[in-house]
């Protein structure tokens, strides 16, 4: 049959199954072919929070959804093209997502009655009219796998039937143009040692992939051209293996052991995990008893002269604050990396959320400023990571870094930084008195940084503790005056640091009377989204914040600039409230607690009604 080739510029697909159908894993496989071929890419892992969840439930489907493009992106994307739909739930969940007239895949064998009935259906969706508005494929996927690896010595059934996600992968696969070898390659390596479960598993991706090819779907092919990338070496990379790599790097670049001790909470522990592997570098991991112990472990590791450094996700950040203020008094440097995610409490333990900000700057007892900073992309979080070193090293204070599950769990494409070219980071360790004969371990320099002195160092025996301390000799000082002086000190390297950050940069059209401001997770949508009020011939201004407290110094004079300020957020409305209350203009918001990620289309409608654009 004569095939004609299909060449968007950008592409969506959401693969969506049972928790137990490995929608991640094929998810991800698919992102690194698609990484292969050069084209710019963002992605979206979504799943439940339960261990076993519900099968056949459209509370326990995993769904894994990829933008890719012929261009940069900048998000996940709103509507999928293209869902694959593992069973009944994942087309209950899922469907209403799927644009208009896209393409559904589903696997015709897991519409039994059993199954219908657990998804909430009454009838056959594929039957009665639910789906006639979309090009549908019924695929009998699991027939076709448990065919294909009929006769594989060792192989047992249940074992061919779970295989059936490499067949979806394959046929997707083939449906897009994605290279056969690096996923075979991936599989001969994986499955090394399990030589039944290898050829399982290549056999149904292989079945899939000539399905496509010998198939009705084969009408219709898809080619996606590569991105103009700059030229470099790249590598897909998510925002919690970037954390870790930029972590390393700040080890490397200061000469300082990393330290990490953290306490298993979704969706931080990816973070210990991707630690662990780094050992070569000299990286030191411990997953403590409890969120307390990790905290205290990572700011003991900073007394020792190491960069200690702790993460956890919000109900841990109210286990850890007592040590972060202690870490404030001492004024030692810590990095503390707060993965949020929707609560309160347990909440959406595996839903993204940027509700911790209020408590990151606030959420200590007594006077306890530190700085506070948001990456902005997956690969953002590594530069990130590098700057809170910087900062924690240099101005010998806990510093925060809110990531989230967004940022944590999405991937994009990175290009490699020079590592020789990295900043290097002196940790300045103080050797000798530093006044005439005398050590002073609160003496501060021009930065208001007071020494980083080793534990036993010759002559420079010092008290530390949560205590206050005397100005200059660290003596336990009970003096209101001197616990004054103390306070202003602490809070002053904030304002000496705001004077060393770069000015908040401002994308303006001319003629714009509406800046949209934003912070962390929030850059891709509102990057999109005015690419979109553009193209309707609509000015528009921007800016993003990755310094939060403190804030760049022109901050003030950016919002300011504009009769409206419109301030997006995934939570009821943090920054808003911070701008609002720091530079006194008439912001508003717009707020998602869903869980979710703000879609593009919905910030842009947003913009156009603050604007009175219809």
């Amino acid at each position: 049959m004569t095939t004609v080739s299909k060449k968007p510029e950008t592409v969506i697909v959401r693969f969506a199954g049972d928790s137990g159908d490995g929608m991640q894993l094929v998810g991800d496989r698919f992102t690194a072919a698609t990484a292969h071929v050069g084209n710019d890419l963002s992605t979206l892992p979504d799943f439940p929070a339960e261990i076993r969840a519900p099968a056949g439930t459209p509370g326990g489907v995993s769904a894994f959804q990829i933008h890719f493009a012929s261009r940069d992106i900048l998000t996940p994307g709103d509507h999928p093209n293209t869902l694959v739909a593992m069973n009944p739930a994942a087309v209950k969940a899922h469907l209403g997502a799927l644009q208009p007239g896209g393409t559904l895949i589903v696997n015709e064998d897991a519409f039994s009655a059993a199954n219908l009935r657990k998804a909430g259906y009454a009838e056959n969706p594929l039957e009665d009219g639910t789906v006639d508005d979309y090009q549908v494929f019924k695929v009998p996927m699991t027939t076709l796998t448990t065919r294909a690896t009929e006769g594989i010595e060792g192989l047992k059934p249940a074992e061919a039937q779970r295989t059936k996600n490499l067949f979806a992968l394959g046929l997707i696969s083939w449906m897009y143009g994605r290279p056969k070898k690096e996923t075979i390659a991936w599989l001969e390596a994986k499955f090394a040692k399990r030589p039944a479960i290898l050829a399982g598993n290549v056999a149904a991706f292989k079945a899939g992939y000539n399905f496509g090819d010998t198939a009705e779907i084969a009408a219709t092919p898809i080619e996606v051209a590569p991105a103009p990338l700059e030229p470099g070496t790249y590598r897909n990379i998510n925002g919690a293996n970037a954390l870790a790599m930029g972590l390393t790097a700040a080890s490397v670049r200061s000469g300082l052991q990393l330290f990490y001790a953290g306490y298993p909470i979704t969706p931080a522990s990816e973070l210990l995990h991707h630690l662990a592997r780094h050992d070569r570098f000299g990286v030191r991991t411990v997953q403590a008893e409890d969120e307390l112990a990790a905290a205290n472990m990572a700011l003991g590791a900073a007394f020792g002269g190491k960069l200690g450094v702790t993460a956890t996700s919000g109900p841990g950040m109210d286990l850890k604050a007592e040590t972060i203020a202690l870490a404030v008094a001492t004024e030692l440097p810590l990095i503390v990396i707060d993965v949020q995610r929707a609560g309160p409490s347990t909440g959406l333990p595996t839903k993204t959320e940027q509700s911790d900000l209020l408590m990151a700057i606030h959420g200590r007892h007594g006077e306890s400023p530190l700085p506070v900073l948001a990456p902005s992309t997956p690969a953002d979080c590594f530069d990130t990571a590098l700057e809170a070193a910087r900062i924690a090293i240099r101005y010998r204070t806990p510093v925060i870094i809110l990531s989230d599950t967004f940022l944590s769990n999405s991937s994009e494409p990175w290009r490699l930084p020079d590592a020789a070219a990295l900043p290097e980071i002196d940790p300045s360790f103080a050797t000798g008195p530093n006044a005439g004969d005398e050590f002073l371990p609160y003496l501060r320099d021009a930065q208001g940084a007071r020494p980083w002195a080793i534990p036993g160092t010759e002559g420079l025996q010092h008290r530390l503790g949560g205590l206050e301390k005397e100005h200059g000799s660290g003596k336990v000082s009970y003096s209101p005056e001197n616990h004054a002086t103390m306070t202003r000190l602490r809070a002053e390297k904030l304002e000496k640091l705001a004077a060393e950050l770069p000015p908040l940069a401002l994308d303006a059209d001319e003629g714009a009377e509406l800046l949209v401001l934003g912070w962390g997770s929030t850059s891709g949508v509102i990057g999109a989204a005015a690419r979109r009020v553009r193209g309707r011939g609509v000015p528009i201004a921007t800016a993003h914040l990755r310094h939060l407290e403190p804030m760049p110094t022109n901050t003030g004079e950016v919002v300011r600039a504009f009769p409206r300020v419109l301030v997006p957020e995934v939570n009821a409305g943090q920054l808003l409230s911070l701008v609002r209350d720091k530079f006194l203009v008439d912001a508003v918001g717009y707020n998602k607690v869903e869980g979710l990620p703000i879609l593009a289309e919905e910030l842009e409608q947003a913009i156009l009604e603050t604007l009175g654009v219809g």
